[in-house]
């Protein structure tokens, strides 16, 4: 399987850097109340230094759609992943806005009614991936805690098109990212707190850990197939 990497929370063109010469398909940023929140003006002097090749994925929680466009074009974004209960047509707004070229995320939280949720998502042709996240009353994202993968495994099963755009996200290091990997058979995988060294800084061992042993476990996938 192709495995699509993302290193997320970046807050430094040094950090950003690491990922992408580790082989990380992309990089987030967050532009949302957090400990990793960046501005457009930062990104943007991070972006224009990256390589073509590596998607740059804004993160967005209840922001507008004015909003998410403008960081898109300050920042030089290539992705947006939007963390909100945004309307049906909201994905539609923004692929008309800016085409193809956009890699539009939807997060979901794991929890009852997932695999109804992701059943639903998965037929919007506008949405290139379902990020499914752990969250807590306090935040969203970047928890550091994983969700019940076998769980999440049986119950998605009912909608075995969800896989081929599902994004793993939620307490992932580089110690369990092969076992998830295995568990869901997703097609992406997203990371944060699981390769810093604390908050707002990367950790240059576990990021290339993490993203080695992701793609050692997609390619065992492969081999078994």
């Amino acid at each position: 399987m192709s495995l699509w990497i993302k290193i997320c929370g970046n807050t430094s063109l040094e950090d950003a850097l690491l990922a992408a010469e580790a082989g990380a398909d992309a990089l987030g940023f967050v532009f949302a109340p957090s400990p990793r929140r960046v501005t457009a003006e930062q990104v943007a002097g991070i972006v224009h230094r990256l390589p073509d090749s590596v998607e740059k994925i804004g993160v967005f929680v209840d922001a507008t759609f004015e909003e998410i466009a403008a960081a898109v074009r300050a920042s030089g974004l290539t992705g947006a992943q939007v963390h909100f209960n945004a309307s049906h047509d909201f994905p539609k707004k923004l692929r008309d806005e800016f085409g193809p070229g956009l890699r539009i995320l939807r997060v979901l939280h794991y929890g009852d009614g997932i695999a109804k949720a992701v059943a639903h998502l998965a037929r919007d042709a506008n949405i290139d991936g379902l990020l499914v996240d752990s969250r807590t009353a306090e935040a969203v994202g970047g928890t550091g805690l994983t969700f019940d993968w076998k769980s999440a495994e049986r119950s998605l099963s009912k909608s075995p098109e969800a896989f081929h755009r599902l994004v793993v996200a939620g307490g992932l290091t580089p110690a369990n990212v092969a076992e998830a990997i295995t568990t869901l058979r997703p097609w992406g995988v997203d990371v944060v707190s699981g390769v810093e060294a604390v908050p707002r800084r990367k950790d240059p061992e576990k990021v290339k850990n993490f993203i080695a042993m992701a793609r050692a476990a997609a390619s065992q996938l492969d081999r078994a197939r």
